[in-house]
């Protein structure tokens, strides 16, 4: 459940639930201010604990994933956001404009798969080697070159390794772009088989009525 979606299950849900609770348990069946507070409580939790289970069963049917897939899945994009944020850290703190400009496209291209797969679950299993493997390296080397990079003093060992890492950065930034449009292959096959069908459609020729043709030429 998001931010302003469990925002929304308080304000309309739990508290309305503990306010109607409290209000019947003190009033109507006159339970007294502590248990009628305790009860109250109670009737707001096992609210938003209900509302809060109907959200996740619906969203596991929209996706039509498990409940075993969903938990699994959110325990890799709960590992992943860290990940992304020490890779944002790593990027914005190298000097080098060239350098800044191509690490801020893989930046954008990490942050776009994951809220892609944050919004659309399933999407997750065409996303795996990026999850997997991809990320870790490449936040591994952005954080490795933006420590080689803020020396002061770079001999020819350190310019060397620091030139390695960073055609390693742009290599593996490749990579995740590629990450990408394989999580976006199956919109990507849906569009083009869309204009296939809008390029036959316009490209079919029109059948010609033979007397309006007569008249035409009349």
């Amino acid at each position: 459940m998001n931010f302003l979606i469990a925002l929304l299950v308080f304000f309309f849900i739990t508290i309305p639930a503990s306010i109607t609770a409290w209000l019947i348990s003190f009033f109507s069946l006159d339970y007294g201010l502590l248990l009628s507070s305790g009860i109250s409580i109670a009737a707001g939790i096992l609210a938003h604990m209900l509302v809060n289970g109907i959200i996740k069963l619906k969203t596991l049917k929209k996706y039509n994933i498990s409940r075993k897939e969903y938990v699994y899945i959110k325990k890799n994009l709960k590992e992943a956001k860290p990940k992304i944020q020490r890779l944002r850290k790593a990027f914005f703190q190298v000097r080098d404009v060239a350098a800044f400009k191509q690490q801020l496209d893989t930046l954008r291209v990490a942050n776009k798969i994951y809220s892609i797969t944050k919004r659309e679950p399933k999407r997750f299993y065409q996303a795996e080697q990026f999850y997997y493997s991809h990320l870790d390296s490449i936040v591994e080397l952005a954080e490795k070159y933006s420590f080689l990079s803020t020396q002061p003093k770079k001999n020819t060992e350190l310019l060397i390794s620091l030139q390695d890492t960073k055609t390693a950065l742009r290599d593996l930034s490749y990579v995740i772009e590629e990450d990408l449009n394989q999580v976006l292959s199956n919109d990507i096959d849906k569009l083009n088989f869309e204009l296939d069908v809008v390029k036959k459609i316009t490209l079919k020729p029109k059948n010609t009525d033979p007397n309006e043709e007569s008249r035409r030429i009349r």
